[in-house]
């Protein structure tokens, strides 16, 4: 009972947790990175203009798309690098799941507070420690490319979805630091909690252990992006009526401006718009067809099981029990 009664709005997880990330983060990158005193400054700031997260994007399909014909060019063996990948997928479970910790302290106290519409909408939620979790987590999504690279080396399918999910939500993430969305923490908070189960999903999987909850990860992933879309729907909405047509803003349904330049709430829209339709379209692939092939062969074994039966059936000189029951039947 003492325990529960030290948490509180202010320190939802019994300790405070920014002094300690900010003290780790210090330490380890022998003062460059000082988070208390991080800004993200255009031009500066490393990845903060179109052209270097372009150039990301690009040397990315270039890796996997020109290594994947390389390899299968040269007739070059699939890799396992079950190690690696194991240590890959718990760094980005640990990762994701410290940024959600830190983001939620700060999200919990801000929305007592202030509300839900004030922490979606108003400048001042956009804050400077926001920031810089908004600011790692889109390095975060640079990192993740090393994915696609394990399915390249070890010669799994590379989909559509997959690729280019990974350099869209990495400018996605660009767009919304550029624009100051509020309401990124949104879409961000939705994800780490997503990719914390998914990323421990393909730690398990690497260690050949099987879980019922498989089918649940891409069923969270599309639930997240439906709850995306209607915050960052209903934040785009405000922002035309207020600034795209304000002559318009009284005669609308109107709540009040959201913060966000009018090109980041458009891209946000069009890319979570796009994940969720893919998405959707890989569940019925995949899960959906896969149950349908699975009746199918339990049909057809079924089918087999009977021919069988009724060849011993012919040659015995015996009736099968269907057949005895239908003739029962013309007698009566």
């Amino acid at each position: 009972m003492e325990t529960l009664s030290m948490v509180s709005v202010e320190k939802p997880f019994l300790v405070e947790l920014w002094p300690i990330f900010n003290k780790v983060a210090t330490t380890v990158t022998g003062g460059r990175f000082i988070p208390d005193e991080f800004e993200f400054v255009v031009g500066e700031t490393a990845l903060s203009t179109l052209s270097p997260v372009l150039t990301m994007i690009g040397i990315y399909y270039l890796v996997i798309f020109g290594g994947n014909y390389v390899w299968k060019k040269a007739g070059w063996k699939p890799l396992v690098l079950n190690g690696p990948f194991q240590i890959h997928n718990v760094i980005l479970t640990t990762v994701s799941l410290a940024l959600l910790l830190l983001m939620a302290e700060q999200l919990i106290p801000m929305i007592y507070k202030h509300g839900l519409f004030y922490a979606i909408c108003a400048k001042g939620a956009y804050t400077q420690k926001m920031v810089v979790l908004y600011y790692l987590n889109y390095l975060v999504k640079f990192l993740e490319f090393v994915d696609t690279v394990f399915l390249v080396v070890k010669q799994k399918k590379l989909t559509f979805l997959h690729t280019y999910h990974h350099g869209a939500t990495a400018l996605l993430c660009y767009t919304q630091l550029i624009g100051q969305s509020s309401i990124s923490w949104v879409v961000i908070i939705l994800n780490l909690g997503v990719h914390v189960v998914m990323y421990w999903y393909y730690f398990l999987a690497a260690r050949g252990i099987r879980v019922w909850w498989k089918e649940w990860v891409t069923r969270f992933q599309i639930i997240q992006f439906i709850l995306d879309l209607g915050f960052v729907y209903f934040g785009t909405y405000l922002v035309f009526v207020n600034r795209v047509i304000p002559q318009y803003k009284d005669k609308l349904p109107n709540c009040g401006d959201c913060s966000a330049t009018a090109s980041a709430a458009v891209t946000g829209c069009a890319i979570l718009s796009s994940y969720l339709v893919l998405f959707i379209a890989f569940y019925i692939e995949v899960y959906r067809k896969q149950g349908s092939r699975k009746s199918n062969r339990v049909k057809a074994v079924k089918g087999g099981v009977a021919a069988q039966m009724n060849e011993y059936v012919h040659a015995s000189g015996r009736e099968s029990p269907a057949v005895e029951g239908n003739v029962k039947s013309r007698k009566s």
